[in-house]
């Protein structure tokens, strides 16, 4: 387990210590609960992720690589207008 320091205001700080204490956890874990409720994955979570849903889609890797460059250009091209 790694350690992390964070700056929050006095008032956060005690709002995260209390809702950790009404739910039995600790603050770091409410973290944790929070990073994965916002979808924070780690590099292997992801990767399996992806892997998962290019089985379900029924794509080879080439195939999805393919989709996902279409996207990604088709995304580029909106946000610049073209």
């Amino acid at each position: 387990m790694v350690r992390l320091t964070i700056n929050l205001s006095e008032a956060r700080q005690r709002a995260l210590k209390k809702a950790a204490a009404e739910r039995g956890k600790t603050m770091g874990q409410l973290v944790e609960e929070s990073l994965e409720f916002y979808g924070i994955k780690t590099r292997e979570e992801a990767a399996a992720l992806i892997q998962q849903a290019r089985q379900s889609a029924g794509l080879d890797e080439t195939a999805a690589l393919e989709l996902g460059v279409e996207a990604a250009r088709a995304v580029r091209q909106e946000s610049t207008g073209g």
